[in-house]
């Protein structure tokens, strides 16, 4: 096949073969993966027009990069739209170029092969037909709504037309992503394709003639208009319980455009102008960046991936870090003195693998890879053998002891610590320099954030296996220095000690945490510290405040044994894994700013001090390491901008 040169693309190729099939190439220039820029898009509209003259007997639209089809629009663009006229434009350039790609007399297909996201989904939305690589980084998704926008350009239209208005706003206003069989139950692509005929399934599909597939039943039905509004009343019921404080404008945007304008954007550019000027947005954005500055501090490293893991300690903590590495592909032994406890992290990581992998034999590999070993037999063998026992120093050294002889020639030992200084824990081992932390968070499925604690003679090669570590298990690392807290503890710490105190004031704890859930917190202080466990919190409290007494509150609730969720009942009472809140009182004036003064104040400090790098470093990690309010953009960016607007 010879390409089409006349047109002078620079981030397209468009050959024409014996059947006359049109295979349009994207491979942007200079990029790792596809964005549609409006330079991209411009030469689409450019190889759209050329093959109006020359009408093929059909198109394939596929992608040059090993990373996927297409990763949506260029995110960097949403950051110029700094008037409404621009967003306009932005919204206006794509709806009408996907319009011509979908009126084309000829049969257009789009073959996803890796991530299809964003403004790649839409781009292949507007085909008649879409075919799914059966590989299992095919992910199909419309992630708008998680940056504080919409899907203008086709997706809030032909998405509900194609699979039904249920599951379509299920995916738009979750931002949630599909795999390659998923899509094809759902109706959103046509069919599943091995690897190695690819190429040729999208060229016997394009030219079947076969009809273009719509939703049918009862999920075609309430797509007309006269249902819409009916439809819509019971899905804004849900996005109010999700976002009761209506926090987020762009999920009850993309459903007052279905409801109202059938998908089209361009019918409501107030509600672009609102989304597209939003604070909401910007600091959306602003925590993408932040995102994948974290992901580039993972992808750093070229080392190799971890093949073993030995991780001691089958507690909450190092039951489930060990069920997380075997569900990403790992051999884990997991040694516990407590067999019942390693019987028990059995049972959390079975109905994790089934939840994660649905296919039987999927899950029956990963229990397979996750191997009971109470006398420790695999610490010989492992390429890290990570400690996850309880926050005793000394206990951590004598087991470090027993540990270091058995290490083989390149492994090195990683702790769980959340606040112990790995200096102190790692004086007594013959080689300190090959101890370094490895802190999640819990419940350790759910945190993206995991802090990489660096001493100061940590060996570069350890150091960069732990960050190529952190990022083969699809975790965000965040670089910290040894010191009591690390960042995200050291931050919490003043912030539930303070809750405490106005409970010990008077205030009730559901009026504290309901402070802070209208302020954006996914849960308050309170019951943060019940989830945490109260023991716990006291221990944290201690150590990185200084304060010798605990709070009154907290002090009653430990005498009687009550430790908060693991016992059911702390601040509140639990029934199966839920806190149960009695109604809460009229928030005070000034109380959500008076809690999250310390949680600020200690993440200022923490950059003084060198803890963490740089502000920005320091929001990403109280961002996804606490839950902290991300259209808030980080503690320290809500305070400058506080500051602005004042």
């Amino acid at each position: 096949m010879t390409p089409v040169l006349t047109l002078e693309l620079q981030n397209f190729t468009l050959y024409t073969d014996e059947q006359h099939i049109a295979w349009l190439k994207i491979d942007c220039a200079g990029s790792a993966v596809n964005r549609l820029s409006a330079d991209v898009l411009q030469e689409l509209a450019r190889a759209l027009d050329y093959l109006n003259g020359h009408p093929p007997n059909g198109l394939v639209i596929y992608s040059g990069k090993s990373a996927g089809f297409v990763a949506g629009a260029d995110i960097d663009e949403f950051a110029e739209l700094d008037n409404a006229e621009k967003g306009q434009a932005l919204v206006t350039r794509g709806w009408r170029l996907f319009n011509k790609l979908a009126k084309q007399p000829y049969p257009t297909l789009a073959l996803i092969q890796g991530h299809c996201l964003g403004g790649g989904l839409e781009l292949a939305l507007a085909c008649r037909y879409r075919l799914v690589v059966d590989q299992p980084d095919t992910r199909l998704a419309l992630p708008e709504v998680m940056l504080g926008i919409f899907p203008g350009w086709g997706g809030m239209r032909r998405l509900p037309r194609l699979i039904g208005p249920a599951a379509a706003m299920d995916l738009m206003l979750s931002g949630k992503s599909v795999d390659a069989r998923k899509a094809v139950r759902l109706g959103l692509a046509d069919a599943l394709v091995p690897t190695r005929l690819a190429m040729q399934a999208a060229a016997q599909q394009v030219l079947s003639g076969k009809p273009e597939r719509k939703a049918r039943g009862a999920a075609a039905l309430l797509n007309q208009k006269w249902l819409r509004p009916l439809v819509a009343r019971q899905i804004r019921k849900q996005i109010d319980r999700r976002d009761p404080y209506q926090h987020y404008l762009a999920p009850r945007a993309i459903l007052e455009v279905w409801e109202k304008h059938d998908g089209d954007a361009l019918q409501a550019p107030e509600l672009i102008e609102r989304l597209t000027q939003s604070d909401v947005a910007q600091n959306l954005l602003r925590v993408f960046h932040l995102q994948e500055r974290l992901k580039g501090i993972g992808k750093r490293t070229a080392h190799p991936d971890i093949a073993r893991l030995h991780v001691v300690g089958a507690g909450v903590m190092g039951g489930d870090i060990a069920a997380l590495c075997a569900l990403k592909g790992m051999t884990v032994t997991l040694q516990d003195q407590d067999r019942e406890r390693i019987a028990q992290a059995q049972g959390r990581a079975a109905a994790l693998f089934q939840r994660r992998l649905k296919d039987r034999r999927l899950v029956q590999a990963a229990l397979d890879r996750l191997i009971p070993d109470p006398d420790g037999h695999g610490v010989p063998r492992a390429d890290i053998v990570l400690e996850a026992i309880f926050e005793n120093a000394d206990a951590k050294r004598a087991l470090y002891a027993a540990l270091e002889p058995r290490l083989k020639p390149g492994a090195f030992l990683a702790t769980n610590t959340s606040s112990l200084s790995l200096t102190e824990l790692g004086r007594s081992l013959l080689q300190p320099d090959r101890l370094v932390g490895i802190h999640f968070f819990n419940p350790v499925a759910r945190m993206p954030l995991v802090e990489v604690v660096e001493s100061a003679h940590l060996a570069p090669d350890v150091r960069s296996a732990a960050y190529a570590f952190v990022n083969q298990i699809g975790k965000l690392p965040l670089p910290v220095q040894d010191n009591p807290g690390f960042l995200v503890n050291a931050v919490l710490a003043p912030y539930m000690l303070e809750a405490m105190r106005c409970v010990d004031e008077g205030l009730s704890p559901a009026t504290v945490d309901k402070a802070m859930e209208q302020f954006g917190m996914p849960m308050g202080p309170l019951e943060l510290a019940d989830t945490v466990g109260l023991d716990i919190a006291r221990d944290a409290g201690a150590q990185l405040s200084g304060e010798a007494v605990p709070p009154a509150c907290l002090r009653q609730r430990l005498d009687r044994g009550e430790l908060g969720r693991k016992t059911g009942q702390g601040f509140y009472t639990w029934k199966n894994g839920k806190a149960q809140k009695p109604h809460a009182g009229t928030v005070p004036p000034g109380l959500a700013e008076r809690l999250i003064q310390p949680l600020i104040a200690k993440t200022r400090e923490q950059v003084h001090i060198g803890v963490v790098g740089d502000k920005d470093l320091a929001d990403a990690g109280v961002i996804f390491g606490t839950g902290f309010a991300p259209f808030r953009g980080g503690p320290l960016h809500y305070k400058a901008a506080r500051k602005q607007h004042i």
